[in-house]
């Protein structure tokens, strides 16, 4: 996923602005193991949620003869709730509506849901290493992946939630911030479970997140390693109709479309339009043939060129109820591959700001 981070600076207030609204397990494979899991996670559910996990991750794998790799096991800070949790999405919603100005009107829809993408993105279900659970983009060689450039924006907007409720996790709060994104601007709800816990070590290795400039095989391929498949992948990559590239993060500059703060299926109705190479000295990337206004990156063109993710393509241009449904269950999923949750975990929906003035 090609940068989509926010241009740092002030910008026009007569830019087009498209808010609506305000806004505008991996199982254990053991007989009984998850018993064993939800016992142990109740007995430390104590800790704060800032400690580590590694001397539960060394019990259970001394129950289970070493054939637990990598174990994540959810632990939510002691007495928090639901209500808790809301209160941290209302104070990101809020901060997000306070700068709805933000690099040409995009406000930073795109940079928190890139920011809650590539902190999960990682994930490699061979062995259950990366994904959200640690935190762990503050530390190299992760902070210096190429592919995370501008993310540094994200982090800093969400910054003073860490110390506003320093019980929530870096994982926990990242992908909290992008969750709230995609509701804020209109996109569908959201299922999210909390229980991330910080790590400074288990940090993966850069060349996990996608490289914009292949092809479909390359796209299919980095997809599958996280357990993803061909419709949840063009589902997944539905989120580039939020924000746009910047050519000093990514090389690549432009926004998608017109929708660059609503969350919506624009995405592809554009690419299902006319496109050319762009003719210019960056990165090869394509403009719209009928404003030169919009870009996509090779990666996208790929979904047109490709008739198995082509025929989801067609599929979303035309109901976009489809869409934000695929979309929810894929995001999801991406920000929790790799956790063991306690059995019987419910997880979280959060209302939206408008939907709590309404009721």
């Amino acid at each position: 996923m090609a940068s989509i981070a926010a241009n740092i600076g002030k910008v026009s207030k007569n830019s087009t602005r498209l808010n609506y609204g305000r806004f505008a397990k991996v199982f254990l494979g053991v007989a009984g193991s998850t018993a064993i899991a939800t016992y142990f996670y109740n007995s430390n559910n104590n800790n704060n949620n800032k400690n580590g996990n590694s001397s539960s991750n060394k019990t259970l794998m001394s129950l289970f003869g070493g054939t637990v790799p990598n174990m994540k096991l959810a632990k939510v800070p002691d007495g928090k709730t639901q209500e808790d949790y809301q209160k941290v999405y209302n104070a990101i919603a809020t901060k997000i509506s306070e700068n709805l100005e933000f690099d040409h009107n995009d406000g930073f829809y795109g940079v928190l849901v890139r920011l809650a993408w590539h902190n999960s993105g990682t994930y490699d279900k061979s062995d259950n290493t990366g994904g959200s659970y640690g935190g762990t983009m503050i530390f190299s060689p992760e902070e210096f992946d190429p592919e995370n450039a501008g993310l540094q924006i994200g982090r800093a907007f969400l910054e003073e939630f860490l110390v506003r409720y320093p019980w929530i996790s870096r994982g926990d709060l990242w992908t909290l911030g992008g969750v709230c994104a995609v509701q804020e601007s209109g996109g569908p709800s959201i299922s999210w479970s909390p229980g991330r816990v910080d790590q400074t070590t288990n940090v993966p290795p850069n060349g996990r997140l996608p490289d914009a400039s292949k092809d479909a095989e390359y796209v299919r391929k980095i997809f599958d390693r996280q357990g993803f498949n061909d419709r949840e992948i063009v589902a997944l990559l539905g989120a580039h109709v939020l924000g746009r590239c910047h050519r000093h993060f990514s090389g690549y500059d432009g926004a998608w479309g017109p929708s660059f703060n609503a969350f919506t299926n624009t995405f592809y109705t554009m690419l299902l339009g006319d496109w050319h190479v762009k003719k210019w000295d960056g990165k090869k990337q394509y403009e719209d043939d009928e404003t030169n206004e919009f870009m996509m990156l090779p990666t996208d063109m790929a979904l047109k060129e490709d008739s198995n993710f082509l025929k989801y393509v067609k599929m979303y241009a035309e109901d976009q109820d489809l869409f934000f449904e695929d979309f929810a269950k894929a995001f999801s999923k991406l920000l929790s591959n790799g956790i063991q949750y306690p059995a019987g975990t419910k997880p979280m929906i959060f209302k939206t700001l408008d939907e709590q003035d309404e009721s």
